[in-house]
């Protein structure tokens, strides 16, 4: 199974093409775990445009390199996960594939990533066209038949 990190890393010339140093959406330290050392690390992160980044420092500017980066469109979820990491202000992203964890350091910030992250998938989730709508009765893309 390909690990969340391989699969929500996206190509990077797309992905940071974002100017994640300028006004970003929320910025803020989480805990996550490591996508194949399953150790926990403090990472800053930057929440811009659809994209989720993060650093290994807050000092964040042009020349940043982030660590990794998921598209909120690939996230199914965010929600609460203390009952099943058994942490104190921890939270999940989960996709269609996998779930990732992060611990916030307080509920007031748990709070806060979720409500951010849940607001931007809705933002950037894609809406379905007219042009895209396909009338299976007639099979004609677009077509109405009432």
């Amino acid at each position: 199974m390909e690990s969340l990190m391989g699969l929500l890393k996206g190509k990077p010339d797309q992905d940071y093409l974002v100017d994640f140093w300028v006004n970003p959406e929320r910025t803020g330290w989480l805990m996550k775990q490591g996508a194949y050392i399953k150790t926990w690390r403090r990472r800053w992160f930057v929440l811009k445009a659809g994209k989720l980044f993060w650093f290994k420092d807050s000092y964040v500017s042009r020349d940043s390199k982030p660590r990794g980066v998921i598209p909120v469109t690939s996230c199914l979820t965010v929600k609460g996960a203390e009952d099943v990491l058994n942490k104190q202000y921890a939270f999940e992203l989960t996709t269609s594939q996998e779930t990732m964890y992060f611990i916030a350091d307080s509920d007031k910030e748990k709070e806060e990533w979720i409500n951010s992250v849940g607001r931007s998938i809705v933002q950037h989730s894609r809406s379905v066209t007219e042009s895209e709508v396909v009338d299976y009765d007639n099979n004609l893309p677009g077509s109405s038949t009432s």
